[in-house]
């Protein structure tokens, strides 16, 4: 028997909610980050900007892949299994930390992918001294995300909220003082920001990791002796993890696509990109939280063998994750100008172009947000059903053939700029957020025949 449907909404709400505001919290970090590099000029906030954006995108793909903890560990919950829960949060653990120091290795070189990418020499040697010191942050980034994807199965996720936002404040303070020298603190220009990502991080991930022990002593989760298994029993979080990881990295491999080739457009094109993705990280974020909501109910349910609350589930999370962005479609649209003005200082040289172009790219944005919602919420929902294959191969159609594909034809063949760039990536999310809705409901229709 499902719950109805105002009761699965407000489930979904307790899981989201917190969640969301933990994500807009993260999303304020990057802002003020960039509010506070940008103050040093148009270039700085680039280098600063595209090496953000590079790092991320790896800890963005790792941190899809061990989504599927809450997934796994959801499904043990449905299934009355809840010794299964601990074991499922340590193997991710231990495997994050490996993959966590590769990434943070990578990121310490991420000089030769942007001069293979033929990026403006002057940002690459300015952007050197801040992916050095954020090379450091990319661990704790990495172990964080899964433990907040074990605290959402449990519907525990309120704690996220308050740490992240105790965050944000100390990230503001140490990167206002480490880059301009506020607060009495040394003043290192941009290296202080990576500084700053790295300190704040590490602080984020040791309060969260304490608040998860305890929770785990609450709720008597329990954990034998030698129940952690051996390398087959990692097989279900890599078998599920890899094609999640893969989409993921389809998606932000997109997005970093962009902003490679939005440099080589020129330093113009590249800090309009930033400002615009500044805005569009808003809606969705709010979307990514209903959506980590959606995969692990509908993960429950599945679980406990119930595939229309399953359904259910999924659906509503959808209709919710499409109403928010659609109401937000304003704010792009209206106030170009005011978005602008919180990145960067008017008194740029480079200030009235940037506005300029970053005014038409909001309107293309707009339309944009709205697909990207719904293409993440219903791409998380599939997750929950323990599908991902699938869904790997319309992504990597969606993404690239038709998005990134038409973008380049737009953009650089056609000779549209920026413009043509972003209205290949709406098109493509398009796509790919009608297939994968299309998916879920087949799928989900399916069990329930079953």
């Amino acid at each position: 028997m499902k719950p109805s449907r105002l009761l699965e909404t407000k489930a979904l709400l307790v899981i989201a909610m917190p969640l969301i505001f933990a994500y807009l919290a993260d999303v304020l970090m990057i802002i003020t980050a960039k509010m506070v590099v940008g103050r040093l000029g148009a270039m700085e906030l680039a280098a600063a900007g595209i090496s953000t954006d590079l790092s991320y995108q790896m800890c963005i793909v790792l941190m899809g892949f061990f989504s599927v903890v809450g997934v796994l560990v959801s499904e043990a919950l449905g299934a009355l299994k809840r010794e299964r829960a601990v074991p499922d949060l340590i193997r991710g653990m231990v495997l994050a930390g490996l993959l966590g120091l590769a990434a943070s290795v990578v990121v310490l070189n991420l000089g030769t992918v942007l001069r293979v990418t033929g990026q403006d020499p002057e940002v690459i040697r300015m952007a050197e001294p801040y992916y050095r010191a954020f090379a450091f942050a990319m661990l704790p980034i990495i172990w964080f995300g899964v433990l907040r994807s074990f605290v959402a199965a449990l519907m525990k996720t309120g704690f996220v909220l308050a740490i992240t936002v105790i965050t944000v404040a100390l990230n503001y303070l140490l990167m206002q003082g480490l880059v301009h020298g506020s607060f009495g603190l040394p003043r290192l220009g941009i290296e202080g920001a990576g500084i700053a990502w790295a300190v704040s991080m590490w602080f984020k991930f040791l309060c969260l990791a304490a608040y998860t022990l305890w929770l785990v002593r609450q709720q008597r989760l329990p954990l034998h002796e030698g129940s952690i298994g051996g390398p087959r029993d990692f097989g279900p979080l890599v078998r599920l993890g890899l094609p999640v990881a893969g989409i993921v990295a389809l998606e932000s491999g997109l997005f970093a696509a962009t902003a490679l080739l939005s440099g080589t457009m020129g330093a113009i094109e590249l800090a309009s990109y930033q400002i615009v993705m500044g805005w569009i990280a808003i809606p969705f974020v709010i979307s990514l939280g209903i959506s980590e909501a959606a995969m692990v109910r509908v993960a429950y349910f599945a679980g406990a063998r119930n595939p229309a609350a399953a359904r259910q589930a999924g659906n509503l999370g959808m209709v919710i994750g499409v109403a928010v962005p659609l109401v937000l479609v304003l704010i792009p649209v209206l106030m170009p100008e005011f978005l602008t003005r919180i990145f960067l200082d008017p008194a740029d040289p480079q200030y009235a172009q940037i506005a300029a172009l970053t005014a038409v790219l909001l309107v293309i944005a707009a339309v944009f947000q709205v697909f990207d919602g719904l293409q993440v919420i219903a791409s998380h929902a599939l997750r929950g059903l323990r599908d991902a294959g699938v869904p790997l191969v319309i992504a990597g159609i969606g993404y690239w053939l038709v998005g990134l594909g038409s973008g380049y034809v737009l953009g650089f063949t056609l000779g549209w700029g920026a413009p043509g760039l972003w209205w290949g990536l709406a098109t493509g999310l398009a796509l790919t957020a009608i297939l994968l809705a299309w998916r879920f409901e087949v799928l989900a229709k399916r069990q329930l025949l079953e």
